[in-house]
């Protein structure tokens, strides 16, 4: 009886719940024993015997089951219920909110920077064709398919696992509806990805994502070049901010002002937003359009129209800027 009461009193919470004592983060590293484990939880004064511990553990068939990763465990807590979260794997999740129109070299370094994941083991996987077949896509790379969004991950997750639950995302959220409206414009899933991706890029702006669409999809329709700034941007090695003049020359496949149609992929990792708009564009004749220098565009059906409009926003500002009044 005195040692059935000894075991008991262990297994009790270290701190009586009414004394409110703060949580702590404890990081079970990967490959720890299950004695390790005790021994890290007494020392950190969470549970009253290592030895008590062990026994429970032991009853339950713990060694080696224990998830390694950071757990958010209080004083107040019995040790059966410790027990309970390292098994079942309660870790702590951290969020991270990836904002749209990235590119995936920029997403890999936002997961390293914030202690996600290794950035080189993303990128590796992000490219590797075994894995991208595995998860349901024929393309080259997953470009375009780390759907953007808030996720959370526990500290430190495999790469794999990232670009996977990025990747199932994006399907989510492309799904049978989106398809419907992609079969009906005649679009590949992939060609959509790709549109959106460089309305992504094009506009923030939510009003104007539909019309720099339409002007896109007229100008595919035409079969006219879509002299897109930002896929010239992405085929470039070493771009220093400044889009010069024999940029405009580059023999890249994704130089849109050479090459008719579009890249052969995306150019970025486009949202929700930028998808509808693809699906969805508005009814516009546009064929043009130019900054107006405010993060709103103007928009043109004809060339003479759209010199007016790069008279107007782009050329005299700038004269006026360079010639100001004394």
């Amino acid at each position: 009886m005195a040692a059935y009461q000894a075991i008991k009193w262990a297994e009790g919470p270290a701190v009586p719940p009414q004394e409110h004592p703060y949580s702590k983060i404890v990081s079970i590293p990967d490959g720890s024993t299950f004695q390790q484990v005790a021994a890290l939880l007494e020392r950190e004064g969470l549970i009253k015997s290592r030895s008590a511990f062990l026994l429970l553990g032991r009853s339950q068939s713990a060694e080696r089951r224990i998830r390694a990763g950071e757990y958010e465990l209080n004083a107040a807590m019995p040790a059966a219920e410790i027990l309970s979260k390292l098994l079942s794997g309660q870790v702590v999740l951290h969020p991270i909110t990836i904002p749209e129109g990235l590119t995936m070299v920029q997403i890999a370094n936002m997961m390293e920077q914030q202690g996600v994941t290794d950035r080189d083991g993303f990128l590796q996987l992000a490219r590797d064709r075994t894995l991208i077949a595995s998860l349901g896509l024929k393309v080259e790379t997953l470009e375009g398919y780390l759907y953007p969004d808030t996720y959370k991950f526990p500290r430190v997750v495999k790469a794999k696992d990232v670009v996977s639950t990025m990747v199932e995302h994006f399907r989510q959220v492309f799904g049978p509806e989106m398809q419907a409206r992609a079969a009906e414009l005649k679009m590949a899933e992939h060609e959509v990805v790709t549109l959106a991706s460089i309305i992504e890029k094009e506009t923030g702006a939510d009003g104007e994502r539909a019309e720099i669409s339409a002007v896109f999809h007229n100008r595919l329709r035409k079969r006219i070049p879509l002299q897109s700034d930002p896929t010239v941007i992405y085929g470039l090695t070493g771009f220093d901010g400044n889009i010069r003049k024999k940029d405009l020359s580059n023999p890249s496949p994704y130089n849109t002002y050479r090459v008719a149609g579009l890249p052969p992929g995306p150019i970025a990792n486009p949202g929700l937003r930028a998808l509808q708009a693809t699906l969805y564009p508005s009814s516009s004749r546009a064929l043009y359009f130019v900054s107006r220098n405010d993060g709103t565009h103007q928009f043109s059906a004809t060339l003479t129209e759209h010199n007016q409009a790069v008279e107007k926003y782009q050329k005299r500002p700038f004269r006026r800027a360079s010639h100001p009044r004394t």
